[in-house]
């Protein structure tokens, strides 16, 4: 179980339970990893990850377990610098241009879309992402609780694209697409793709699935026998490309994001409606018959 920062010398060997036979209650405050993440440090993965690296530490002690609570009266720094209060979340639309990679650092040297974003931006993780030649809208986020929300399948959300491909295709070529198909012994959920328009030696294609693996539309349109030679994400769910230039960001209302993520005022997510108590009938008494 999760400890608080002045317990994080005791064992949870030593016999802490609880729940039904618990011994001692419930620890206050909230996971370290949690509020890193809120506080746009990382996504609660990657967070939990830089605390096993020994780069955490609270109230000036390194941590190496993210199982440990903390309170707003902790001190938590990673790598020496000290980790801000959460800030409300955020959502940006960013119109990512080819030629970026999606990622905080490239062991490559390959510039980045971080390295693209305007110098007043606060720091922010990416929904998800898009590889280098690919372009078109990436979701941005200070929030590591909503990147992770937005990027699980069970969220439902279409991704649409603009999808070129090399060739004269004919609709039924799109068939096992659309049923869905195995890639490298990957499974790909069905697709929805049309075929809109013949240009040249290339065709225009829009394509919407609900999962994001990686270069899966590139990977299904080649096993099918067509090269994709361009590919533009124009909507995540909701939110739209629409006329945003490449390298341009724009930041969604806090009013929209509530709605559309079920946030509270503050930009966390609601807590669910408790349902009313069912009336329980009391049962007569043994020799007792019911009022009519």
């Amino acid at each position: 179980m999760p400890l608080t920062a002045p317990q994080t010398r005791l064992s949870q060997a030593a016999g802490m339970r609880y729940g039904r036979f618990m011994t001692q209650s419930p620890p206050p405050g909230e996971r370290i990893a949690k509020i890193l993440a809120r506080a746009g440090v990382a996504s609660r993965r990657e967070a939990e990850r830089m605390i096993e690296a020994g780069r955490v530490a609270v109230n000036g002690k390194t941590i190496d377990s993210p199982a440990l609570n903390v309170t707003p009266k902790d001190r938590i720094t990673v790598d020496g610098k000290p980790v801000s209060e959460p800030e409300p979340a955020r959502l940006w639309l960013y119109h990512k241009p080819p030629g970026l990679v999606t990622t905080t650092r490239d062991e490559k040297g390959r510039a980045t879309i971080f390295d693209d974003l305007p110098e007043d931006m606060p720091r922010v993780m990416s929904v998800g992402r898009l590889d280098l030649n690919s372009e078109g809208l990436l979701l941005l986020t200070n929030d590591g609780g909503i990147k992770r929300r937005l990027e699980l399948p069970s969220t439902g959300w279409l991704r649409k694209y603009r999808v070129r491909i090399k060739g004269t295709p004919k609709d039924e070529d799109f068939a096992p697409l659309r049923k869905g198909l195995v890639v490298d012994g990957e499974r790909f959920q069905p697709m929805i793709v049309s075929l809109d328009r013949q240009q040249g030696a290339n065709a225009w294609l829009t394509v919407g699935l609900r999962e994001g693996r990686n270069r899966e539309i590139r990977r299904a349109m080649e096993d099918i026998g067509f090269a994709v030679n361009r590919l533009i994400r124009v909507s995540y769910g909701p939110f739209q490309l629409g006329n945003l230039k490449a390298g341009e960001v724009e930041e969604i209302r806090r009013r929209v994001l509530r709605e559309q993520l079920g946030l509270d005022a503050d930009g966390k997510p609601a807590e669910a409606q408790k349902r009313p108590a069912r009336p329980q009938r009391k049962r007569p008494q043994a020799g007792k018959k019911p009022r009519p």
